[in-house]
């Protein structure tokens, strides 16, 4: 499952591209059961939706199950305990998203960016620099 991640991490952060990242990540998602491919489906369309912002245009991750695992439920994917990370620093995030029903493209994506989480907190909460 690891090499499917790395696959949709480097489609999402620009190491392909545009054509080659999208095929990956299709290919990629395919892998996936259909809860996981929705969450990560979330991801991409997250991080493009969290980088319209300013503050976040060098958004580069975002963990749907930081604090809370996200849940699925019919089409729609719903986390409150998320994280995005944004110039080194990680910020709680909730969002709601909808995908289509092969769970493969992200429809409508609608969050609220949190607190900044403090460095000392990352290590038990699974995240890095």
């Amino acid at each position: 499952m690891k090499i499917v991640h790395l696959a949709i991490a480097i489609a999402l952060v620009g190491g392909l591209s545009t054509a080659a990242s999208a095929g990956s990540l299709e290919k990629s998602l395919m892998k996936l059961d259909p809860e996981e491919r929705a969450h990560q489906a979330c991801v991409a369309k997250g991080l493009e939706t969290v980088r319209r912002d300013k503050r976040f245009a060098r958004a580069d991750r975002l963990m749907p199950d930081t604090f809370k695992r996200a849940r699925f439920s019919g089409s729609v994917v719903t986390a409150k305990g998320a994280a995005v990370r944004a110039n080194n620093h990680w910020y709680a995030l909730t969002f709601e998203c909808t995908v289509s029903e092969d769970q493969m493209k992200a429809l409508a994506f609608t969050y609220v960016v949190g607190d900044e989480i403090p460095p000392d907190t990352w290590e038990q909460v699974g995240l890095w620099r």
